[in-house]
């Protein structure tokens, strides 16, 4: 109650003297805040154990790999491995669940001139971890592209290595993941469309075909990648695959591409989502029409665009 007086009704007083009776206090009347549900009181509790040291770096390391919270996952990282990292440490935050942990133990090994270590991070989830793993190699002369070039020839490539070669690749690594489309991992094929995208490499006619991919994250990251192009995308095409036969993520899918053809284009595919059963195409579709209303004065409406909005009543609105 006195954090959440403090943050709206100046209780600075108060708060000045929780801190003050809890930095006295025993370690044991702390223990309990650092557990509770709230993440309010987490974070207080986490930032008075590492300003007055009263947690090993083992318990700092446990609570980066282990809190669901960035901001203690970052603050007890940090205070992990400030004065060195032990093997135990070390061992705890490169095998956390989130990137805030792992990136401070792949940042650790460059002081302990561990850089062979830090290349198995490469190919990490995170784009946080994988950033930090290159610069870790390159502080000990190892040149990561050589590496991320020959993981994405290898039929066992780790989804992290595509994102990765495009990170710190060039245009002409672009075969590389090109040919990783065809992948039967899942996780390869979008982050290979993901690498493309952050290469600035799109060829319409090459992706198109992953908007049927059967993962969902594949069609996401084709959808992102084509949305710039969308309107080489034929219309009649994109409206037909909001059937609600077909599954919701190519349903989604194709609204993205369809709000980005336009105005117009986007209001022929909004009026018909408009008693859809999926709660998000709906919403989506009215704030659509509700958009156009608002922004495009009638005197400038198409009898085509009248009959739409009278279809729904919309012309009032």
């Amino acid at each position: 109650m006195i954090l959440r007086v403090a943050d709206r009704y100046r209780g600075d007083h108060a708060l000045a003297l929780l801190d003050g009776v809890l930095r006295q206090a025993p370690r044991e009347r702390l223990a309990p805040l650092l557990v509770c549900g709230d993440r309010a009181v987490r974070r207080f509790a986490y930032r008075m154990a590492v300003e007055e040291g009263s947690l090993s770096p083992v318990e700092l390391a446990r609570a980066a790999a282990e809190d669901d919270d960035a901001v203690i996952q970052g603050r007890c990282a940090e205070a992990a491995v400030a004065d060195g990292a032990r093997a135990e440490v070390l061992e705890i935050l490169l095998g956390g669940r989130n990137p805030q942990a792992r990136s401070a133990g792949v940042t650790a090994l460059r002081r302990l001139g561990r850089p062979e270590r830090a290349v198995e991070f490469l190919a990490d989830r995170s784009a946080l971890v994988r950033a930090c793993a290159r610069y870790v190699v390159r502080q000990h002369g190892i040149d990561p592209l050589p590496w991320y070039r020959a993981r994405c020839a290898d039929p066992d490539v780790p989804p992290g290595a595509a994102i990765g070669l495009a990170e710190c690749g060039e245009r002409a690594d672009a075969p590389l993941l090109w040919a990783l489309l065809a992948h039967p991992a899942p996780g390869v094929r979008a982050r290979a469309v993901a690498g493309l995208r952050t290469l600035d490499v799109t060829d319409v006619r090459r992706l198109r075909p992953l908007l049927d991919d059967p993962a969902p994250g594949v069609v996401g990251e084709a959808t992102l990648a084509l949305r710039p192009s969308a309107r080489a995308l034929p219309e009649e095409w994109l409206l037909s695959r909001l059937d609600p036969g077909r599954p919701r993520w190519e349903r989604v899918s194709a609204w993205r591409l369809l709000d980005a053809h336009g105005d117009v284009v986007r209001l022929r595919a909004a009026v018909p989502l408009l008693g859809d059963a999926d709660a998000g195409l709906r919403t989506w579709a009215d704030h659509a029409v509700r958009r156009f209303v608002r922004r495009e004065p009638r005197v400038g409406w198409s009898p085509e665009v009248v009959e739409l909005l009278d279809r729904v009543g919309a012309v009032g609105r």
